[in-house]
């Protein structure tokens, strides 16, 4: 795969200043050559959308195959992988319940005016209804969403559920035929993968424009008050993510793993500082599992297969932040949600994170998932945009922590000795 220099995030937050102090000062109302500015952010930014929207049916699909082929291929997918998946698993949604406790204590949303939607195409008084009063009905048909009758029709149209499903079962299933036709596939799905990676890096090239348009939009029309929202909102994900990091994660290895926490933390420094610098698990591969490998001591064989298979399907803390800005995104347009309609957010954080590509802003594209699965507007994500690239770098550090200690707990099952013996660090 093509290497990327993963550039500084300083373009994206100069561009956030300058939609704060631009939105705030020329408002809905201002006009150039008889069009008004709101009208030019809103078509700019839908049109951002709409680029980020494209690349998820192929991205996902394929990351996914791609991904449960290759521990299939291993020839230990009874047990190693099914130790593997459930430390997945059990990270994951640890990461979600701790961003639902926190979203649902601290209710960012509740105080934040919402950005207009397009009434056109999106009726709220409808969504509303059909949370709140068909919400049996409505779960039953995102259940029967995930086995789709028609997989042709399932990608056509974005069913999100049906396309995982289906993808996870293709990918076991192509782990288990003849080796010369699973490469064959294999390779046409890798290149796929490969691709639309490449397709994101470009869109991500205009990701500056993209929020300046977003955050533009939202502050000419609420003005500097929607400040404190987006404030609360990052210190909701953030308190999700340093409790996840730093008393979950650590609980695990203090009590099942049963190591030192402060040594893997002492251990995995050198990935922590690339994974927070360059927002990039995928960037952060090499280093990451060089520290799992050589500092944390656990063996090859697992390492190898644990981390980067993690890269692709164990987003912990991504999942945790799909789940709070769902929710949030529901808390500012006054959408009451019940105990059923959160278990469907946490549900498809939880599968919606298998498919999040390891590169800047990538969560972004899975957040898109979950709103069209719930029904709720996509014109939310202009509510958090403005924090999404900080937030961005933050998540990313507790991927790659993540994975690191699901590793570490793969291997103290398998009975491994020599795990975080080596202090000299």
């Amino acid at each position: 795969m093509t290497k990327h220099k993963h550039k500084k995030p300083w373009g994206v937050f100069l561009s956030i200043v300058l939609a704060v102090f631009f939105g705030s000062f020329v408002g809905t109302e201002s006009t150039i050559l008889g069009i008004t500015f709101y009208s030019i952010v809103d078509v700019l930014g839908t049109l951002f959308l709409n680029a980020l929207t494209l690349v998820v049916v192929p991205l996902v699909s394929a990351s996914i195959i791609t991904g449960i082929s290759r521990i299939g291929n291993e020839g230990a997918f009874g047990r190693l992988g099914g130790k593997i998946f459930s430390f997945y698993f059990l990270t994951s949604i640890l990461a979600i319940l701790v961003g639902l406790f926190f979203v649902n204590i601290i209710q960012p949303g509740v105080s934040q005016t919402p950005p207009p939607i397009n009434s056109e195409t999106i009726d709220l008084a409808a969504i509303k209804e059909n949370l709140t009063s068909h919400q049996g009905s409505a779960f039953v048909q995102v259940l029967l969403s995930i086995v789709p009758a028609n997989i042709i029709a399932a990608f056509s149209t974005g069913n999100m559920l049906g396309l995982i499903f289906f993808s996870i079962l293709f990918g076991y299933a192509l782990s288990k035929i003849e080796d010369q036709p699973a490469s064959i596939v294999q390779g046409f799905f890798s290149g796929i993968f490969q691709t639309m990676i490449q397709v994101t890096h470009i869109i991500m090239k205009i990701l500056p424009i993209g929020v300046f348009c977003l955050v533009s939009k939202v502050f000419m029309q609420t003005g500097i008050s929607s400040l404190q929202s987006v404030t609360l909102f990052a210190l909701t994900v953030v308190l999700g993510l340093l409790t996840f990091m730093f008393i979950a994660l650590p609980l695990l290895l203090k009590f099942v793993a049963k190591v030192n926490p402060i040594t893997h933390f002492k251990a995995m420094l050198p990935a922590i500082v690339t994974a927070f610098s360059t927002s990039s698990s995928s960037a952060s591969l090499p280093i990451t599992i060089d520290c799992v490998e050589k500092r944390a001591g656990v063996s090859n064989r697992i390492c190898s297969l644990v981390v980067p298979l993690g890269t692709s399907i164990n987003m912990s803390g991504s999942a945790l932040y799909e789940c709070v800005a769902a929710i949030f995104i529901a808390q500012a347009y006054g959408i009451d949600l019940s105990a059923g309609t959160q278990f469907l957010i946490v549900f498809m954080a939880l599968i919606s994170s298998l498919g999040v590509a390891g590169i800047p802003s990538a969560s972004l594209v899975a957040i898109i998932i979950i709103l069209k699965v719930v029904g709720l507007p996509l014109e939310g994500i202009g509510l958090f945009i403005a924090v999404d690239r900080l937030l961005d770098m933050c998540r990313t550090t507790v991927n790659v922590f993540s994975d690191s200690c699901c590793a570490i707990l793969v291997a103290k099952s398998e009975g491994e000795k020599n795990i975080l013996q080596n202090t000299s660090f």
